[in-house]
């Protein structure tokens, strides 16, 4: 079971790092800094994860972190959409 969670715990942390790469990605396509609609879900995905994992290991200040910073990611989501019903 604990081989189960390291994975869980690790696909988070692959999901949340990801976001970086995407982000540089999509900046040196248009040769400007520039933040992508995938970051903010790859964000949101690998931060619950995290978040999940947190729980389990029941690590006050992980779970701190990573609830603040899911609220975030879903605000930004829902900025994205907002702006997509009108424009």
């Amino acid at each position: 079971m604990n081989h189960i969670w390291i994975a869980i715990g690790l696909v988070g942390q692959l999901s949340f790092s990801a976001r970086f790469l995407i982000q540089w990605l999509e900046s040196e396509k248009v040769k400007k800094s520039i933040i992508p609609d995938t970051f903010w879900y790859f964000s949101l995905v690998g931060g619950a994860i995290l978040l999940l994992y947190a729980i389990h290991r029941r690590d006050p200040v992980f779970i701190l972190g990573q609830a603040t910073g899911v609220f975030i990611y879903a605000r930004n989501i829902y900025f994205v959409w907002s702006h997509r019903k009108n424009p």
